[in-house]
């Protein structure tokens, strides 16, 4: 098990993770939209067990007025394969060390869940507190 950034030649394996929560999104839109968030220093992060992904984060670093420093977590998804296997609390307790070593303030939590959901998320993990949740 090694949890590291991904690189460009992984997007189909990335895709295969990331669409189970983006269903809506294409290979080719996919792809796409990662080539143009490369100006915006978007990092790929895996879970990985030898060749195949557990648990995808798509994440990058910002500032801004309101949330200081922070790192923004665009994307959180573990496969489906994996669920209930506490890869989601793994991958999040990484990104708390990320963002610790990136000099961040906080973490922002983009959810494509309702609030509460997001809420019980974070509150099961323990992680309620480390987390601004916007939705």
């Amino acid at each position: 098990m090694q949890i590291r950034e991904l690189d460009l030649k992984e997007l189909l394996t990335a895709y295969e993770v990331v669409s189970q929560l983006r269903h809506e999104l294409s290979y080719n839109e996919f792809e796409d939209l990662i080539y143009d968030m490369r100006d915006m220093e978007y990092k790929m992060i895996g879970i990985m067990d030898d060749e195949k992904l557990i648990s995808y984060a798509g994440v990058n670093i910002q500032t801004n007025l309101y949330h200081k420093r922070h790192l923004y977590i665009f994307d959180l998804v573990t496969d489906k394969e994996h669920a209930s296997k506490k890869y989601g609390k793994m991958m999040l307790e990484y990104l708390v060390d990320y963002a610790k070593m990136g000099m961040c303030e906080n973490i922002v939590l983009s959810s494509a869940f309702e609030r509460e959901d997001a809420d019980k998320f974070c509150d099961k993990n323990s992680l309620y507190y480390k987390f601004k949740v916007n939705k």
